[in-house]
């Protein structure tokens, strides 16, 4: 295929493929002719028969699908349409409906940019490792197939379907709650309407940011950022809430408030999950990434679950999940990995477990949460630096010789001691180091996260 577009050059391909998705700012790194060459791609190195294709909100997702749809076609395969949806929207369709996919989104980031999160029939994850590589570099050599017999495009909405497969799943039957549900512009404004509809009155819904733009008018749809939190935090007051869930721009994370405005921590849900998973499974295998609070696999491990601990990334966590069969894995950004939902991530299903858990209980979701919550965490900390690796050599170089000390290279470099653990990671999407600790105190946490950041930011 001839294009003058300097989306397909190869260095901005390398720039734009990440680790686990495709993702890049528009015009400049991501179009039209990059998406027809992508659908084209995907077909030559996956053999896709069928691809479900879905898109967010953001302005350029609809021609962009459009343009990886015609690719797919001239391939000779077909394509179903879903149109508007979440990404684990899409995920439902690609385990349901047996097909490959691709979700056009560029998840929390800001308006600039897309992106593409691609999959194998089954919701099964595609990272540079397990194809996306060859995708890339099929695209960058310009390899655009035309079949003799190009395929067939058909829509299909699965909306309905997702809705019910996510309650029979999670099924919401105590106490009436009211929540408020801050969709932050982003594709929670499509998929909540329909999944607590189906709820009834156990849930009273109070909408915050439920119209869907992709130029996030009222904050960017990031939720792991505590200022775009400040108005659902706000309105749970308010409204006297039972509790407040937040939701990223394609819907597949989702953070809670608790009924006094305060954030809960990811790993705080993902043990309150893991337990009710215990519960229905015993001795089940629980993942939980290296980012996740200790109190995970001690609650797993007190529960008689087996925790495995994995690198961050919804590819590798996947991946983790089928060699294991485990159940249920949980990540420190909000993402939700379920078992029997085709080991993908989906933000609403976690919503639902929160609500059930909350509904069969007289106690504040606070009181409840309590359990699970049992080390202060310094949240993820981003810092721009220049030379990653150098400062990574200096932290390792700094602790090889600490007493009690332990240090692995995992995912970025962790160092962990009885009393505390940190972790420096290059981001997989950003040109940031990410910071995440933990101490038995508020005030160990408070000095092994600003020694860190004093070596992290003079550089």
């Amino acid at each position: 295929m001839t294009s003058g577009s300097n989306t397909l050059d190869p260095a901005n391909l390398h720039a734009i493929f990440k680790a686990y998705d495709v993702r890049g700012t528009v015009p400049e790194q991501m179009d039209e002719a990059l998406a027809r060459a992508t659908g084209n791609a995907f077909v030559q190195v996956l053999g896709a028969k069928t691809v479900v294709v879905g898109y967010d909100m953001r302005p350029s997702s609809p021609a962009m699908a459009s343009a990886f749809a015609e690719g797919v076609i001239a391939a000779g395969s077909d394509v179903v349409i879903i149109g508007l949806a979440s990404t684990d929207q899409l995920y439902f369709a690609s385990g349901h409906l047996g097909h490959a996919g691709v979700m056009f989104t560029a998840s929390h980031n800001p308006a600039q940019y897309n992106g593409m999160k691609l999959c194998r029939p089954g919701a099964q994850p595609v990272g540079l490792d397990t194809g996306l590589a060859e995708i890339r570099d099929v695209v960058a050599a310009g390899t655009y197939v035309t079949a003799d017999q190009p395929g067939s495009l058909s829509v299909d909405d699965v909306l309905e379907g997702y809705a019910d497969h996510l309650l029979e799943l999670s099924p919401v039957r105590g106490r009436g709650l009211k929540v408020v549900v801050d969709a932050g512009n982003g594709m929670a404004g499509l998929t909540a309407p329909v999944v607590f509809d189906k709820i009834g009155r156990v849930v009273e819904m109070v909408e915050m940011y439920f119209e869907l733009d992709g130029t996030f008018p009222n904050h960017e749809a990031n939720p792991i950022e505590p200022a775009n939190l400040v108005d659902l935090q706000r309105a749970v007051l308010a409204e006297k809430a039972d509790i407040g869930l937040a939701f990223d721009g394609d819907a597949d994370r989702c953070f809670i408030v608790d009924e006094g405005g305060r954030a809960i921590s990811p790993s705080t849900l993902t043990a309150l999950i893991a337990a009710r998973e215990l519960a229905k499974n015993p001795g089940a295998t629980i993942i939980h990434n290296l980012i996740t609070s200790r109190s995970v696999p001690e609650i797993v491990t007190e529960l008689g679950g087996k925790p495995v601990r994995t690198r961050v990334g919804h590819s590798f966590i996947k991946a983790t999940m089928a060699e294991t069969d485990a159940v249920f894995g949980g990540e420190h950004s909000g993402h939700f990995y379920f078992r029997d939902f085709w080991r993908a991530d989906s933000g609403m299903l976690a919503a639902l477990y929160a609500l059930a858990a909350l509904s069969e209980t007289d106690v504040p979701l606070s009181e409840l949460m309590a359990e699970y919550d049992r080390y202060p965490t310094s949240g993820e900390i981003n810092s721009t630096v220049a030379d990653q690796a150098a400062v990574l050599a200096e932290i390792k170089a700094q602790y090889a010789d600490r007493d009690g000390v332990e240090m692995d290279e995992l995912d970025g470099l962790t160092v962990s001691h009885a009393d505390w653990w940190f972790n420096v990671r290059a981001s997989n999407t950003e040109p940031l180091l990410r910071l995440n600790c933990e101490g038995k105190d508020e005030a160990t946490m408070a000095e092994v996260r600003d020694a860190a950041l004093s070596t992290i930011r003079k550089n």
